[in-house]
């Protein structure tokens, strides 16, 4: 099995605030692609915001099974249509993997149809994840609960949709809990939402981080092949029912033509 992962990443802070670029001089994507590359059946490549179709041109995207994607500063720049193509490769089949303050992102949002707000505090503050269903296989290799001594911290209420599974709830410091590892589906696409990754503290040379991040990608690669067209909506004839039918009563579309939209 090979899984093609592609990691997007801003590449904005790591540019222009010295203590990230500290923490990352080769870019968060690019630290975020080596702990994938540990596991030898993950084959990545890196893209950013800043070359051409933000780096997912149509073949980019229809060569990624699992695409992770960190953003922050500039979700507000990511094109609509980039987007877009996003969520029909999802519908496709491909994994999304969503990281930190991705929670903002114009791809989650649009995935959930929710604000996906959250409270927040910058205090660096520890972070103690929970591993709160053992048994799913994002959580393989993991101790019960695990820590990060350098945190941002998020806390409820989370304004997404209930998930399919939670996977891990955080506490912090301050007191504040939150869920920080949840699972979707939209068409036939896995989708994980991953809490840490704060870009000023060295979360993603953590060897549990590490460890979530190739077992999510592993999680949400889909082998079966991609749907073409998850958005087709066909006028199906009545002379192809299954069962013979009359057609009777007025009509709104003539025969073929295609719905409303």
């Amino acid at each position: 099995m090979n899984i093609r992962a592609t990691v997007w990443g801003e590449n904005v802070h790591e540019r222009k605030n010295a203590v990230v670029a500290e923490v990352y001089p080769d870019g968060m994507h690019t630290q975020i692609a080596k702990l994938l590359a540990e596991d030898a059946q993950i084959t990545t490549r890196t893209a950013t915001l800043d070359q051409p179709d933000h780096g997912l041109t149509d073949d980019v995207l229809a060569d990624t099974d699992v695409l992770l994607w960190w953003g922050h500063a500039a979700h507000g720049d990511v094109q609509d249509e980039i987007v877009e193509k996003v969520a029909n490769r999802v519908w496709q089949g491909m994994g999304l993997i969503l990281l930190h303050s991705a929670h903002f992102s114009k791809i989650f949002k649009r995935l959930m149809g929710t604000p996906c707000a959250l409270s927040w505090r910058e205090a660096g503050e520890r972070e103690r994840l929970w591993v709160t269903n053992p048994r799913h296989p994002i959580a393989a290799g993991l101790p019960p609960h695990f820590e990060l001594e350098n945190e941002e911290m998020y806390g409820e209420p989370f304004s997404v949709p209930e998930p399919l599974e939670t996977v891990f709830i955080s506490w912090f410091q301050g007191g504040e809990v939150f869920r920080s590892g949840l699972t979707y589906r939209r068409g036939a696409g896995n989708i994980f939402y991953f809490r840490p990754g704060h870009e000023t503290y060295p979360t993603y040379y953590d060897k549990n981080v590490g460890t979530v991040l190739r077992n999510a990608v592993t999680w949400a690669y889909n082998p079966q092949p991609a749907i073409e067209d998850p958005t087709k909506a066909p006028n199906v004839p009545v002379e192809t029912a299954l069962e013979p039918i009359t057609e009777r009563g007025p009509k709104l579309h003539a025969k073929g033509e295609e719905g409303l939209r």
